[in-house]
């Protein structure tokens, strides 16, 4: 069986999709009313993981959504609560307004199962450490007694993923039921990259490949339009952007995602509010630092309805966060440009 075709990064993985899905589908589908056009077992390899963010304006990524979920994620959290102050969306995806449960993929792999003393994904990390070549680091998220919730709104789109490690790197498949290429795909491979990096940094190892497989992988015919936006940008450039994204630290422990998010709900509940002083006085590796650097220009942009953010914020953010958010909301308009 042929591998995957290997991509420069999730824009060009992304960008390959959307031109196959758009002008070769195969089937026109339209469960629970949403028409769409599908292709049937599709996937690509990322040799470089780290490379998690398309740079497109048609297409207006929003970064802190994308920390936030994978912060969401690594926290084993599944309440609407957060993840809905990002993604107001997600609140119809809640059956009882409180929690998201299919959706919750960091839920259920790292948070202990009822009658259970260890997560699965501190059961795997335990084997990882025993057996160097294991071929049993995986880790199921959908189950079949999701199908028999009626009418269940939030169904799990990711089947498993499964860790590998070999020759020093942690490599790491995911296996999609299902992916909306143009809204899913993208935040999931983000959270899922960052998953995988964390249990790198977790096992001592170095950051391998990471490969995506898809069921269903299709794009709503509400999103066509915008799909053909961004492909004609991708056609009309002269080439793509590329801007570095940093590994990981190899301090980031369990703690330490639980004292960044601490500092997100003060943020997120208005509670505080930062300068770029107070953000580099917390002791945070500079890595982190810069996801409550997102944090508070969000919050800015909530709460102060503000125009224009400070511009010093937007300047300690990493070349690459400035253009996206310089491309998604005009209180971040000038971000591109600073230097």
């Amino acid at each position: 069986m042929l591998t995957p075709p290997d991509f420069s990064g999730l824009e060009a993985a992304y960008l390959g999709l959307l031109t196959q899905v758009s002008n070769d589908f195969e089937f026109r589908i339209a469960p629970r009313g949403n028409d769409a056009r599908e292709v049937i077992g599709v996937g690509f390899r990322l040799p470089d993981p780290r490379q998690r963010l398309p740079y497109l304006a048609a297409r207006r990524v929003n970064p802190v959504f994308h920390f936030a979920e994978a912060l969401w994620h690594l926290a084993g959290r599944r309440d609407l609560e957060m993840i809905g102050y990002y993604a107001p969306s997600m609140a119809s995806s809640s059956r009882d307004g409180v929690h998201i449960d299919g959706s919750s993929y960091g839920h259920r792999i790292l948070t202990p199962a009822a009658g259970a003393d260890r997560s699965a994904f501190d059961r795997v990390l335990e084997l990882l450490r025993r057996e160097t070549d294991s071929k049993r680091g995986f880790m199921p998220v959908f189950t079949a007694d999701e199908l028999a919730v009626e009418d269940n709104p939030d169904m799990a789109c990711l089947a498993a993923l499964h860790l590998l490690p070999r020759d020093g790197q942690l490599h790491m498949v995911c296996t999609m039921r299902a992916n909306d290429l143009d809204r899913g795909l993208l935040s999931d491979v983000f959270s899922f990259t960052m998953f995988q990096e964390y249990a790198a940094v977790q096992l001592g190892l170095e950051l391998g490949s990471y490969t995506h497989h898809i069921g269903s992988a299709h794009i709503c015919d509400r999103d066509a339009e915008r799909v053909r936006q961004v492909l004609d940008e991708a056609t009309r450039r002269l080439a793509p952007l590329h801007f570095e994204f940093p590994p990981m630290p190899a301090t980031t422990t369990p703690a330490t995602i639980a004292r960044l998010l601490e500092h997100e709900e003060g943020l997120r509940t208005n509670a505080v509010s930062y300068r770029v002083a107070d953000i580099e006085a917390l002791g945070l590796e500079p890595y982190w630092q810069q996801v409550l650097l997102l944090f508070e220009v969000y919050r800015r942009i909530v709460h102060e309805d503000a125009d224009r953010v400070d511009p010093q914020l937007l300047g300690r953010l990493w070349p690459g966060l400035r253009w996206l958010l310089g491309h998604k909301w005009s209180a971040c308009a000038g971000a591109a440009s600073i230097r």
